[in-house]
């Protein structure tokens, strides 16, 4: 398949979900040992990191990062047991959903227009609707 991909959100309910942006943020604390860095890494400032970090370890009944507080070492933070638990289980209900669509996907894809015909289209409707408010 081309570029179509499934895109999966799991909501608990109560304004509290996880999904791809979570837990890319969850797999790069697990690789760089740091918020800050996982943050930096996926473009996001600090305190946006830590504030999504805040919010599942909220979500759930055990955290999912620990934090550990700067000093003369630097700070750091790590996945703890059940966070790794959380990646996991989310990558594979993704991988699950993305088998069961995988068909449905492909034709939804046989049908969309050639990117660069779409694009033409676009741009045209764009123009006429601005011509007709001058």
């Amino acid at each position: 398949m081309g570029d179509t991909r499934l895109t999966l959100r799991v909501d608990f309910g109560g304004n509290r979900s996880i999904g791809p942006g979570k837990v890319r943020l969850l797999e790069a604390v697990g690789r760089t040992g740091s918020i800050s860095q996982a943050g930096r890494e996926l473009g996001m400032s600090y305190r946006r990191a830590w504030l999504l970090i805040n919010d599942l370890n909220l979500c759930f009944q055990q955290p999912v990062v620990s934090a550990h507080p700067g000093g003369s070492q630097g700070g750091g933070a790590e996945l703890t047991k059940f966070g790794q638990k959380l990646v996991a289980d989310y990558r594979s209900i993704e991988s699950d959903a993305f088998s069961a669509t995988k068909s449905h996907l492909r034709d939804l894809e046989s049908s969309l227009r050639p990117p660069d015909r779409a694009s033409v289209e676009k741009q045209k409707k764009t123009s006429i609707k601005s011509r007709t408010r001058s």
